[in-house]
């Protein structure tokens, strides 16, 4: 077999027709193959993606995205403190002298 990477739709709609399958009175085994994976591959999506819609498959990804942009903006913005809390201090050892 080829390696392939499925998208996360794809992946729910190959769930999908495993389930219509096998309601039609087939085999789990059969349906499987009939998809073209092995076992191994579909259940470990059915425990990743079972009970998800093709809609709802975008959700977590656009949140991972979402939360990594937030959390290069929160490291900037601490270094852009750090920076600006030791500039303020002055030069070590230096004492400031008031005119």
């Amino acid at each position: 077999m080829s390696k392939k990477r499925h998208t996360a739709e794809e992946i729910v709609a190959k769930l999908q027709q495993v389930d219509v399958l096998t309601a039609q009175g087939r085999p789990v085994a059969e349906a499987i193959r009939q998809i073209g994976v092995t076992k191994v591959t579909y259940y470990r999506w059915r425990s990743e993606y079972s009970g998800l819609k093709s809609d709802q498959v975008k959700r977590p990804k656009e949140l991972e995205a979402e939360n990594a942009r937030l959390r290069r903006a929160v490291s900037d913005l601490t270094l852009d403190t750090m920076i600006l809390k030791e500039a303020a201090k002055g030069p070590e050892g230096q004492r400031q002298q008031n005119f």
